[in-house]
């Protein structure tokens, strides 16, 4: 017999109340934390984990454009330094 086998025969039975009690809790928890991952008619934490995402994607691309930009205006400034136009 395994361990694990032993392990759940030492565990006294439970009476049937009990363990639906328990199992409803268990049913309810999970009820929700389901609501709270898709949202009920309110945005759950998957929407709004997409909407972060979505807002980082931007705000690296703006930070990106104006860092090209700068890079740009140096580059212009360098350039007239040396040949002195």
């Amino acid at each position: 017999m395994s361990e694990c086998a032993a392990q759940y025969e030492r565990v006294p039975a439970c009476p049937a109340d009990r363990c639906k009690g328990e199992f409803s809790a268990i049913h309810a928890k999970l009820d929700r934390l389901d609501e709270a991952i898709r949202g009920n008619s309110k945005p759950g934490i998957q929407l709004r984990l997409d909407r972060l995402e979505a807002a980082e994607a931007v705000r690296s691309r703006v930070l990106w454009i104006i860092a090209a930009g700068t890079v740009t205006l140096a580059a212009g400034a360098v350039w007239k330094l040396i040949l002195g136009a």
